[in-house]
């Protein structure tokens, strides 16, 4: 089903926006899109919208991880995914430090609806141990830290051996983000996304 919905897509890529909802894609996906809310690091709304969008072949790619953890009892739970520049540029403004921010003037990574910030969760919907908090901008977020063991770097190494098996590239100063393989070749985009939900909610 997974497949043949890409295939779907991608025939009509041309007149489609480039981004898809991962909630049609793969809705056992646990969403929690912390920008969408206060409770971020900025300790404000970024967007207006609380739905993770992103290009159909990351989509689909992050659809088969799900199936890798499920058949684990595990779920993904995404907190961010399509990031409209506007938001890249606040980020920006607050920590401007490209281990941890994309310079907008590059493009940004979310921009691309590329990228991914995500965790994994128990049966119960329960996020599992990590090594820090999302948005911990230190080097307890690094995916690689000498000397760390135990449950939370058990579970961040789960993660990303089921991420890298689908082609996703994590970055290393951040355990939840994690990039779709060729994501330099996307352009940025502009989509409104509010506009998009509301005319998937019409189709059906």
């Amino acid at each position: 089903m997974i497949v043949s919905l890409f295939f779907m897509l991608m025939l009509n890529a041309p007149t489609a926006t480039p981004l898809v909802s991962l909630q049609q894609i793969s809705p056992e996906i646990h969403q929690d899109l912390r920008y969408a809310t206060a409770d971020n690091f900025t300790h404000a709304v970024v967007y207006d919208f609380n739905s993770c969008y992103l290009r159909p072949a990351v989509a689909v790619a992050l659809a088969k991880v799900q199936v890798r953890a499920k058949q684990e009892t595990y779920s993904l739970k995404v907190w961010d995914c399509y990031r409209p520049m506007k938001a890249q540029e606040r980020f920006w403004e607050l920590v401007p430090d490209p281990r941890y921010v994309s310079p907008p003037g590059k493009g940004g990574r979310h921009t691309r609806g590329t990228a991914v910030d995500l965790t994994l969760v128990d049966e119960k919907g329960q996020e599992v141990i990590m090594p820090s908090h999302f948005d911990d901008f230190s080097e307890r977020a690094h995916r690689r830290v000498a000397g760390r063991k135990g449950s939370a770097e058990n579970n961040h190494r789960k993660l990303e051996a089921w991420m890298q098996a689908e082609g996703f590239v994590g970055l290393s100063t951040e355990w939840w983000h994690y990039d779709f393989k060729g994501w330099e070749a996307y352009p940025p985009v502009e989509v409104d996304v509010r506009s998009l939900q509301s005319s998937e909610s019409e189709k059906h």
